[in-house]
């Protein structure tokens, strides 16, 4: 898997670029710099939005791969190789998240392929933005689970089901979900969300029929369904979405860092109120 095989003469390059939840112009700046350089682009019409084909040169080849198996994609990478051609591989998101890029890593280490990753903002990140939310919120909320639910075409591994990441009660992004929104449901409140957990269900975020709808827990499968969503559609959960009222340590006036000196009377306080009652203070603090 170290050189060209497949009668690859070797050479080449292909880089998989992260196009962001779909608007054209949340790509990055290296993604688009990567796509206006490429002799080749691949992106999948059925994921990513058509605008992001503007930054390919006007004589680039463009190919569609939303109807060629891996093998297909295989066939193009093998031609990059013998006549070094650089390709721009075009993912929705981010390339990191159900990117099916693993095998095409392989595929082009076996033909002697440079590569590399550019990543981009996932679909997750663009639905908290979109309904202006942390996803983080003190004292609420300080994770956030991505995963999808079992029982699909890819199958689970055994302690990644979504009841068992539900019982963190924490922030969680269901993505390629609402299709089964009823199991979905389902699992989350077996896992321990309250009814009144409130729920972002966001389609197509960034797109021009972008379609953000609020509910609770108790209303998501009659949401989903009343919508009539099933793909390019995620659910964010967790009581972060409305929480409020709490403030974050690193801009606190008490709080101390390289580049800012504490004040010692809310030094003092902050630490007074993080300090467990029946525990010794901690050591090794510098000096407010």
């Amino acid at each position: 898997m170290t050189g060209p095989a497949d009668g690859a003469a070797g050479g080449g390059r292909v880089t998989f670029v992260g196009a962001g939840p779909g608007a054209a112009d949340l790509i990055t700046l290296r993604g688009a710099r990567v796509i206006s350089e490429a002799d080749v682009v691949i992106w999948a019409s059925s994921l990513v939005h058509p605008d992001v084909l503007a930054h390919a040169r006007a004589d680039a080849e463009i190919i569609d791969s939303a109807e060629l198996p891996l093998e297909g994609v295989r066939d193009i990478y093998r031609r990059a190789a013998h006549h070094h051609l650089a390709v721009a591989r075009v993912h929705s998101g981010d390339p990191a998240l159900w990117g099916a890029v693993a095998e095409q890593l392989e595929i082009c280490a076996d033909l002697g392929l440079a590569t590399a990753i550019v990543p981009g903002v996932s679909s997750f990140t663009a639905a908290a933005a979109s309904v202006r939310r942390e996803l983080t919120i003190p004292e609420v909320a300080q994770s956030v689970i991505l995963t999808r639910l079992g029982g699909g075409k890819t199958p689970m591994p055994p302690g990644e089901e979504v009841a068992r990441f539900a019982s963190h009660g924490t922030t969680m992004a269901l993505f390629l979900s609402a299709a089964r929104s009823g199991q979905l449901q389902d699992e989350l409140t077996d896992g321990g969300y309250p009814p009144e957990t409130p729920c972002v269900v966001a389609y197509r975020v960034s797109w021009p029929d972008e379609l953000i709808v609020w509910c609770t827990l108790a209303e998501l499968a009659a949401t989903v369904r009343a919508h009539k969503l099933w793909k390019h559609t995620l659910v964010l959960v967790g009581p972060a979405l409305t929480a409020g009222g709490t403030r974050s340590h690193l801009y606190h006036p008490g709080h101390f860092h390289g580049f800012r000196r504490a004040e010692r009377t809310a030094r003092t306080a902050l630490r007074d109120r993080n300090q467990p009652r029946d525990l010794p203070e901690a050591s090794g603090e510098p000096p407010a």
